[in-house]
């Protein structure tokens, strides 16, 4: 809060030097002087402009760490390659803002690409940039494993949810759960793929299932697993909490194809389409690269402005 007031300080001080500055450039007619002063309530503007985005990011857990998990859904061997894509996608974002990753389980397809994959990504507002990717993604391309070179509509979808602290209490009845250990699949070394190591652990009566098998440690895996369910659950009470009763929760467990929150177009045509916002890009190279910046600043700011004509 402090670095926040000081930032707004440090802004209204510049704003003033600006109009001290301009006042005298037009005294006497220095016209170097009006320039540099114009030059300086653009970076004025600039900066509150950065700072009104940040306010978007007041959420209890916006400031904190993510955890990112993706699924593979309609589209076949498309789809995997589709789910892999978009996590390479999203760590390149997180790469950009210089987060840290750890990938806690990582499901290979058949195939190509993947079936699912699970990572922690632990940084500055992380969580309240991140979840600007929730939902459904779709790719259309000429499918690169369709002899005759056919188009192919494929469908991911993105889960992300806080990395919550310890300290945040998170009721978890041992009885509602059931843990499955299995060889964890995937390069890894001999130890890895000879033991049991891989830990699933499934709330029944939600049917929220999470899975780690990064570590070599049946008792580490397990560890990060029931981590992750502590914060699948939190954000599970958490929807409840926040949208009239448990349809969004229904809503964020099960993500329904076809409800896309953006598609990426190969062919015939080059383009991103953000469907909650409009935005569009032609850009796609960069986007799939991780350059995410203007989409997810387009749809927190969106998010912020309808929240605040609510109120």
């Amino acid at each position: 809060m402090k670095g926040q007031v000081s930032a707004y300080d440090v802004q209204l001080r510049a704003l003033s030097d600006a109009e001290v500055l301009l006042e005298l450039a037009e005294e006497a007619g220095d016209v170097d002087s009006a320039r540099e002063a114009e030059a300086a309530v653009a970076a004025v503007r600039i900066a509150l402009d950065e700072l009104e985005f940040k306010r978007m990011l007041s959420g209890e857990l916006d400031g904190g760490g993510a955890i990112v998990q993706i699924q593979s859904g309609a589209g076949g061997v498309d789809a995997s390659d589709w789910a892999q894509m978009l996590m390479r996608m999203l760590m390149r974002y997180c790469e950009r803002k210089g987060w840290s990753i750890e990938v806690l389980d990582e499901q290979p397809a058949e195939e190509a690409g993947i079936k699912s994959a699970t990572f922690v990504v632990s940084g500055d507002y992380a969580y309240g940039l991140l979840k600007a990717e929730n939902g459904v993604h779709r790719l259309v391309r000429v499918s690169p494993f369709d002899a005759q070179g056919r188009r192919q509509t494929s469908f991911a979808a993105v889960t992300v949810t806080p990395d919550i602290d310890d300290d945040i209490e998170v009721d978890i009845n041992e009885a509602d759960l059931r843990i499955d250990t299995y060889r964890a699949g995937g390069a890894g070394g001999q130890h890895v793929n000879k033991t049991d190591s891989a830990v699933r652990i499934t709330h029944l009566p939600t049917g929220i299932v999470v899975q780690c098998q990064s570590e070599r440690s049946q008792h580490s895996n397990k560890a990060k697993a029931y981590k992750l369910l502590r914060a699948r659950m939190y954000d599970y009470e958490l929807a409840k909490r926040e949208a009239k009763a448990s349809q969004a929760a229904k809503d964020r467990l099960k993500i329904e194809w076809g409800s896309q929150i953006r598609s990426y177009v190969l062919f015939p045509y080059q383009q991103v389409n953000d469907h909650r916002t409009d935005l569009k890009t032609s850009k796609v190279t960069d986007v799939l690269d991780g350059d995410l910046d203007e989409l997810i600043r387009t749809f927190l700011l969106q998010q912020g402005s309808e929240a605040n004509a609510q109120n």
